[in-house]
């Protein structure tokens, strides 16, 4: 099977989460946007393809199906690539963490644009420190430290015992936050989500991937954003 991904080009985003789940599975998929610009992705958000209508990238094609938000595309492909545990309840529990990945990803987004995503982060500044100071002081360590006992409960190693899509989210997770806040991020104690970012980052096909240009580097058009003034 060949999938084909659509995301915004020049920047990691939602889309990465798909990424990694691709790359680490060793499936053969087509970076759409990147080869043939963003406007490809037009069609699909204005209703003129078949299929389901995805409310924005990243979303996903596998022959006729159109698959979109992360958590529904990564429950898609988990038992396909052998990237989910077999038992309901644990697919189950392995979606339950990726939509708790979601809401992170939505805080860290506000962090820089809490007031209007039309505006720019400088038109915003004043609100974003103030938004970024309750997330780095409260937020952080509670989501954090929840997949700190999440990891604890399933033997310290793995969220479900066993390598899943959920590890290499929570990989994602831990890299985007430490570009983002890496004094807040200094000051945590996280040794199980330390070393489980290791190990993903030492798969053979995740080290490679993160070693090719595929992998696009951290920046100021992503959700994961480094503004000093906010890492408080």
């Amino acid at each position: 099977m060949s999938y084909r991904l659509y995301y915004w080009t020049g920047l990691q985003g939602r889309g990465e989460f798909v990424r990694l789940c691709l790359e680490d599975a060793g499936a053969a998929y087509t970076d759409v946007a990147r080869e043939e610009g963003d406007e490809i992705m037009t069609a699909f958000l204005e209703g003129n393809q078949e299929g389901a209508l995805p409310f924005a990238p990243p979303f996903l094609t596998s022959g006729r199906l159109v698959i979109a938000q992360v958590a529904n595309i990564l429950q898609y492909l988990g038992p396909r690539h052998a990237l989910v545990p077999e038992s309901e309840s644990r697919r189950l529990y392995a979606h339950q963490l990726q939509l708790t990945i979601t809401d992170l990803v939505a805080e860290v987004h506000d962090t820089h644009h809490p007031v209007s995503t039309e505006q720019y982060y400088e038109d915003q500044r004043a609100e974003a420190k103030r938004r970024a100071k309750d997330f780095c002081e409260s937020r952080i360590p509670k989501f954090l430290g929840y997949f700190e006992q999440v990891l604890e409960r399933g033997g310290g190693k793995h969220p479900l015992r066993e390598h899943s899509y959920v590890d290499l989210s929570l990989f994602q997770v831990m890299a985007g936050l430490d570009y983002a806040f890496p004094k807040t991020m200094a000051r945590q104690s996280l040794p199980l989500l330390r070393d489980l970012a290791r190990r993903v980052a030492d798969r053979p096909n995740i080290a490679a991937y993160l070693a090719s240009e595929r992998r696009v580097p951290f920046n100021t058009n992503g959700i994961f954003r480094h503004y000093p003034e906010l890492d408080g």
